[in-house]
């Protein structure tokens, strides 16, 4: 979930919660407001039925006659105008049934539904009667009881929470859609901060963060910005120190390829000499000192074959002598020669150009000369094949691109104690190309992308073939 959602759930929860208090208020207080209204009522109706009371007595000329009672006369339109809306009276003189007189029940609005009905009554319960008796000073006279009608008093309660509800929701929804409206601008710097990062993540070092009017996302950009920069000095210096590497590791590969040539290869062209001589001046009694001289000069042909192969693979030929497309032809035709399981090598050269960098040209050949070591090493491929595609005037990169048939699986590429995919890394990213690896069909593919530095016309480029 992503930054704006998880807080505009969070707001539309705590609106939730805020709308559901307030509905909680509302009908709290409407029935606090129906015991008012019933207490006050029973007062009202205390003081009229008392005033009639006194009224009748006197009429009837002093304590002593009968039993004097304010009845039938205190139904009248005068008690009902002193009745709140909804409240009930019922009286019930001394040897009399009791009699009801409620007020205005049908007109306190619609009725409440069953949902409204079933959370009011379980949450909030029946209200309570209020029992009054009519006189203090004669038991006798009987006393009266004033309730809320059940009905009336959930309509009155549904029609003031309808209300302010209403009221609540459009208040609460207005400011939820402001509230979110104003969440998503102020976020709108975030994602741009990640696009920056994710273009760290792509290596483009490049890539500047504008400033932001929030301060806490200004100085994030900021220290986006510095990480970015201290990126592309780190990257330039690890660039520049690889190259210098590869360079001395060419020198050391010149340098052994001279010491095997000098040494080692005199030495065994000296231990032909020898045996040639011994196979020569035996007697022909000894033919068992020719036949070991004849096994030694097998054994040197294999050792001179081997050290051929290495020089081969330590030695780069001089550009000003061969360029890149002989030297990798020369390459695979030699790993054809001495391919033990006839795996066939193929080169496909894509495009035409005479000339690149020196640098370029020495870290391909060593890219396909390895790649093709591994297919070769770790796999038993029945076919290889190689692709270079030179730049053209649209596309200034170089691909190289080494594929068999051989098995094995990617993600195992690269994870064991050997260097050479570390070493192509290496060389790929101080030249600022990518290299990825991924399953072919029926083997692996092993790509690389060099981009080239300078303007079109610094190399003569051909058109693509």
């Amino acid at each position: 979930m992503s930054l704006l959602m998880h807080l505009l759930v969070r707001l539309v929860a705590v609106v939730v919660l805020c709308l559901a208090g307030a509905f909680w208020w509302v009908m709290l207080d409407a029935h606090r407001s129906i015991e008012r209204e019933t207490a006050a009522s029973a007062d009202r109706m205390g003081r009229q039925l008392q005033s009639l009371y006194w009224q009748k007595l006197v009429w009837r000329d002093g304590m002593s006659k009968d039993t004097l009672l304010p009845m039938p006369d205190w139904e009248t339109l005068s008690t009902l105008t002193i009745i709140s809306p909804g409240v009930c009276v019922s009286f019930a003189p001394p040897g009399d049934q009791p009699r009801r007189l409620c007020s205005q029940v049908e007109t306190l609005g619609h009725p409440a539904p069953a949902w409204f009905a079933t959370i009011y009554t379980s949450f909030l319960g029946a209200h309570e009667p209020v029992s009054r008796a009519l006189s203090v000073r004669d038991k006798d006279a009987g006393g009266f009881v004033t309730v809320a009608d059940p009905d009336a008093a959930l309509r009155q309660s549904w029609s003031r929470v309808s209300v302010i509800a209403a009221v609540a929701s459009a208040l609460a929804a207005g400011i939820a859609v402001l509230a979110a409206l104003m969440i998503g601008h102020a976020l709108m710097p975030a994602r741009t901060i990640i696009n920056g990062l994710r273009e760290l993540q792509k290596g483009n070092n490049r890539w500047r963060l504008p400033r932001f009017r929030p301060k806490d996302l200004d100085h994030i950009a900021c220290a986006v910005n510095d990480l970015a920069e201290e990126l592309a000095r780190t990257n330039t210096a690890r660039a520049a120190l690889t190259s210098s590497l590869m360079q001395v590791q060419e020198e050391e590969r010149r340098a052994l390829a001279r010491e095997l040539h000098d040494e080692f290869g005199q030495c065994l062209t000296a231990t032909v000499a020898l045996a040639t001589l011994i196979e020569s001046s035996s007697a022909s009694g000894s033919e068992e000192i020719a036949e070991d001289a004849r096994k030694i000069t097998a054994v040197q042909e294999r050792m001179m074959t081997t050290l051929r192969s290495t020089l081969v693979r330590l030695r780069r030929p001089n550009t000003e002598e061969l360029d890149l497309a002989t030297r990798l032809r020369h390459l695979v035709s030699d790993y054809t020669t001495r391919s033990i399981s006839r795996t066939a090598f193929h080169l496909n050269l894509v495009g035409q150009m005479t000339e690149l960098p020196d640098q370029v040209e020495t870290d391909i050949y060593r890219i396909a000369q390895e790649c093709l070591t591994n297919a070769v090493k770790h796999g038993s491929p029945s076919e290889v094949r190689l692709e270079v595609e030179y730049p053209t005037r649209e596309s200034r990169v170089v691909s190289v691109a080494i594929e068999d048939d051989g098995g094995g699986d990617a993600m195992h590429v690269g994870t064991g104690e050997g260097y050479g995919i570390v070493g192509m890394r290496e060389r790929i990213a101080a030249l600022g190309g990518r290299l990825s690896i991924a399953n072919s069909t029926a083997g692996i593919r092993i790509s690389a992308v060099i981009p080239l530095t300078g303007s079109n016309d610094d190399f003569p480029v051909g058109e693509a073939a």
